[in-house]
């Protein structure tokens, strides 16, 4: 009974998901498909288990070579330590390079925690535009932890709404009152892809061949995905 309530709520959210976000998407993917097309690079973080949705754009078949990631190597332990999300994307920056014109999608469910709204912060700075993956109606109703006063909604230029209820759990349980059952991965997984593919559209109008990687169990996909990745050595996180 569980797995069926599960499955259908989540049918519904998802329709949800993409009819509330079209019209963003659709505003934001010419943009960035115009970065891509000028060799920009798409960057994203995630902390704790939300760094799952900015990992399924890095490196993946079928999806943009020029993705790149901010990783925490703590997997979160510390996202509320004020400092450390700035300094993780200074590192970064240092590394592989937050360029002016570019993009990155900072991904928290809350949207209150503070690695994510410094990272958000450190990139606005530095000249990116900072699209948010959040679920709005939670950040609505907790509070920051971090000491600017601001949730990563708010000081985001883009936000996209994953449509999660209080807690990232739709289905309640036979004891009333606790719920299971997340679904901001896969909300969160639909619209980075839904994004990408809008940005392929674009691509294809401005007449540029799209930097798209290839399975590496096809054959000569390595060798096409290596050559892709020359352009943007040194930029991103996930070696080709």
């Amino acid at each position: 009974m569980l797995k069926e309530n599960y499955f259908k709520t989540t049918q519904v959210l998802l329709e949800r998901v993409y009819l509330q976000n079209q019209a963003e998407i659709e505003r934001l993917a010419p943009l960035v498909a115009q970065s891509i097309a000028d060799g920009g690079v798409m960057h994203t973080f995630g902390s704790g288990h939300s760094e799952i949705i900015g990992r399924e754009m890095v490196g993946r078949a079928g999806g943009l070579v020029c993705v790149s990631a901010i990783l925490d190597m703590t997997g979160g332990f510390i996202e509320n330590l004020e400092g450390y999300g700035r300094e993780l994307a200074a590192r970064y920056d240092r590394n592989h390079g937050l360029k002016e014109g570019e993009f990155i999608i900072v991904i928290s469910n809350s949207g209150k925690n503070c690695s994510p709204i410094e990272v958000a912060e450190y990139a606005k700075e530095k000249g990116l535009k900072v699209i948010a993956l959040t679920s709005v109606g939670m950040a609505q109703k907790v509070k920051t932890t971090h000491s600017g006063g601001k949730m990563l909604h708010e000081i985001a230029d883009y936000v996209f709404d994953n449509c999660g209820s209080f807690g990232d759990a739709i289905v309640e349980l036979h004891e009333k009152g606790k719920f299971a059952g997340p679904t901001s991965t896969m909300a969160g997984a639909l619209l980075i892809n839904l994004l990408q593919m809008e940005i392929l559209d674009q691509l294809h109008k401005l007449g540029v061949e799209a930097p798209l990687l290839r399975s590496q169990n096809t054959d000569g996909a390595m060798e096409a995905n290596r050559e892709l990745a020359r352009s943007y050595k040194g930029r991103l996180s996930k070696p080709l």
